[in-house]
């Protein structure tokens, strides 16, 4: 996404634990709750909410290494001493669900991103209780960049 914003490919960038980088500007928006995930016959799914090391030796579906959300979960499995035991690793949300689905362990995601399988009843959302699991969310967009009154509006809402 940076590449993009950079490279003039897009006007407008939505970005995970946003990095600093003086040719851009952040526009902070909000932070998504983590939850863990599980198939609805998992034995936490009958849980609304857990202590982080409940999830201690469970097989787990994890975010690829190189991912910002990726690297905060392990952070915070380190600081509680957890280890999970890594069954398979995706780039991205849509997939790590998908492979929840189908029983092939657990992950951790963000809640926003899990209401539709949480309403239908394909995946559990359990809510970790004594972790501080949240990731911030911001807009980027290029220093230099000539905006549209549309697009300078639009920007001037979010900072709101």
């Amino acid at each position: 996404m940076y590449e993009d914003v950079l490279g003039n490919v897009v006007d407008l960038g939505l970005v995970a634990f946003p990095m600093r980088d003086p040719k851009l500007e952040t526009v902070p928006l909000r932070k998504e709750k983590l939850v863990v995930i599980c198939h609805p016959q998992h034995s936490l799914a009958k849980m609304k909410s857990i202590k982080i090391n409940a999830i201690s030796g469970e097989k787990f579906v994890a975010f690829e290494p190189d991912i910002p959300t990726r690297k905060a979960i392990d952070k915070v499995l380190r600081e509680h001493s957890v280890q999970v035991l890594p069954v398979m690793e995706f780039d991205n949300v849509e997939t790590v669900k998908r492979a929840v689905e189908i029983d092939s362990g657990m992950a951790i995601v963000p809640l926003s991103t899990v209401s539709l399988e949480v309403s239908t009843k394909t995946l559990v959302a359990v809510t970790i209780e004594d972790a501080e699991m949240q990731r911030p969310l911001a807009v980027i967009y290029k220093k230099s960049r000539v905006l549209s009154t549309a697009m300078k509006q639009f920007i001037s809402v979010l900072k709101e």
